[in-house]
């Protein structure tokens, strides 16, 4: 445990103990994939190696739901007997792609581990695609076995040559208790064979594959065990196997998945898998049964979270840690979230990160919060940083340009698209993010997505911070800013705002507001007002070419 009265130096001195030569979680420098890149030494070198490490954690829970456990002993047999399955049976060889486009189930799991078990790819479809999308996906991975529940088979096209559909309400629990004596045998990969394919999210044009290696995703649980070893260093109590983690996102996202369900196995603690549509009572009822430890959460759910009322009728002591992720929220909202949540104002943290990325490369942690309200934090272990200009030439502290990064975690490019791979992924393994950003003081400050960028008469508009300007407004619930064409000056300032139920505010009103904050070129100069909620996709990013003015 550190004795340091100095919160920051003692965290850097535990940190570099942890990190430095000869520590558990050593940082090295080697060649990945041509380029020289820092990794942990230490890593497991697979995920199939992680599957058979798992074993050991015998009878402790690894998946739990309202009405289900399974333990870590039962997870294995079930893997073993589903691999077998697919091996035998559908002939699903190393390379191959298995899909799963269904809600959150511990069948979702369990397919997944069979899959990687067997060297064949992951292939996580986005189950709020429309049929067309669905259609689209299959074709574009192309897998073996489709794995999909009730309500998604229905917007399967006809037939769907070549994949074999397996359901999860009928066919999962009668394979995976098929071969029950089956070992567990993980097919020998290299590292940096494709492991996953996660979509992005989609908000504009045609969704990409993301192509996940075993060392992205292993790098992403040695920094999950890294955080653990951590808190302990700092005098938390808690062993790890017994932290219990709410899944409520998508297991088609990143959040659950590579942060969630797979650092999990691999630490003996627990997934507590909340199902069906987010509902604010029903999950406090969850964290409550189930004792939960840890909770991330899109601002989305947060905002429910807050509408909800007292929350004081629920007993969430058991939270320690409470996280966002995925999409921006403003310091104003995050101060309500304190105000309202016990754990939040005792622990808040946030995070910024892409599909692409596998995991955060920033954390804003609750120190960092309290100094610098807004930031996203500094770069995590092993990511390289930096700002770059229009010339991809890196540019110092406290200049705008777009975030660069490169780390094990990058993806190795999108699937069956070089092209794209290409603008995203320079030959020295820098990932272009597109987003635009800045460095103060060593934490990252998210301007904006890039192709979010307004240039209206020549001034650049940045949404996200019109939009958390509008956010600070008592009578605004949620708002989106966009750019309209404009004959004069190319384009022109929007915003759609949702307002609190019961609200009464005008586009005059949020004008003059905006102006004692903004410059006079960022306030809107058209509005429309609304009280229904903003289109989301399921990692709760607001999808604006669905938002009408």
């Amino acid at each position: 445990m550190t004795t340091s009265t100095d919160p920051q130096a003692a965290a850097l001195a535990v940190m570099s103990g942890l990190t430095g030569p000869g520590g558990p979680f050593e940082l090295t420098r080697e060649e990945v994939l041509g380029a020289p890149v820092t990794v942990f030494a230490n890593r497991a070198r697979s995920l199939g190696e992680l599957l058979s490490a798992s074993v050991q954690h015998g009878d402790r829970d690894y998946l739990v739901t309202a009405d289900r456990r399974i333990s870590f002993a039962e997870h294995a047999r079930q893997v073993a007997s589903l691999a077998r399955v697919l091996r035998e049976e559908h002939g699903v060889r190393p390379g191959d792609r298995v899909g799963v486009l269904a809600a959150n189930s511990p069948e979702w799991v369990v397919t997944f581990w069979a899959t990687v078990s067997l060297g064949a790819v992951a292939v996580g479809y986005n189950s709020w695609w429309s049929a067309a999308e669905v259609e689209y996906g299959l074709a574009h991975t192309t897998p073996k076995v489709l794995v999909a529940d009730a309500k998604r088979r229905t917007l399967l096209p006809a037939g769907v040559p070549g994949v074999a559909v397996l359901s999860t309400e009928e066919d999962l629990p009668r394979l995976v208790v098929q071969h029950p004596d089956e070992p567990l045998a993980p097919v020998d990969v290299t590292e940096d064979e494709p492991a996953i394919v996660l979509y992005t999210s989609g908000t504009s044009g045609r969704p990409k594959g993301a192509v996940h290696s075993h060392r992205n995703v292993t790098s992403v649980v040695e920094y999950h065990r890294m955080n653990d070893a951590f808190a302990t260093a700092f005098g938390d109590p808690t062993d790890p196997r017994d932290k219990r983690y709410l899944l409520c996102l998508p297991l088609f996202h990143i959040a659950s998945l590579h942060n969630l369900a797979i650092p999990r196995l691999a630490t003996g603690s627990t997934a507590v898998i909340h199902q069906g549509a987010f509902d604010v009572d029903r999950v406090l009822r969850l964290i409550e049964q189930e004792r939960v430890t840890h909770w991330g959460a899109v601002p989305t759910m947060a905002y429910r979270l807050l509408q909800h009322g007292d929350l004081s009728d629920y007993d969430l002591s058991s939270l320690t840690a409470f996280a966002l992720a995925s999409a921006p929220s403003s310091p104003e909202f995050k101060a309500r979230l304190q105000e309202a949540l016990p754990v939040a104002k005792r622990a808040l943290a946030d995070s910024y990160g892409l599909t692409e990325s596998c995991t955060a490369l920033t954390v804003a942690t609750p120190m960092d919060l309290a100094e610098t309200p807004g930031t996203l934090g500094r770069p995590i272990a092993t990511v390289e940083l930096e700002i770059r200009d229009e010339a991809n030439q890196p540019l110092p502290e406290g200049e705008e340009g777009e975030i660069c990064v490169r780390s094990p975690y990058n993806m190795l490019g999108y699937w069956n698209d070089d092209e794209a791979t290409a603008r995203a992924i320079d030959p020295d393994r820098w990932m272009h993010t597109g987003d635009i950003g800045q460095i103060d003081q060593g934490r990252v400050r998210l301007t904006t997505r890039r192709s979010d960028l307004i240039i209206r008469g020549g001034e650049n508009v940045y949404p996200a911070e019109v939009e958390g300007a509008l956010m600070e407004h008592p009578a605004v619930l949620e708002a989106v800013v966009l750019g309209q064409t404009s004959d004069e000056l190319g384009q022109e300032v929007a915003a759609v705002v949702v307002v609190e139920p019961g609200a009464a505010v005008t586009d005059a009103d949020l004008g003059a507001w905006l102006g004692d904050r903004l410059a006079y070129f960022k306030i809107p100069t058209r509005w429309r007002f609304t009280s229904e909620a903003l289109p989301r996709n399921a990692t709760g990013k607001v999808m604006r070419t669905r938002v009408g003015l």
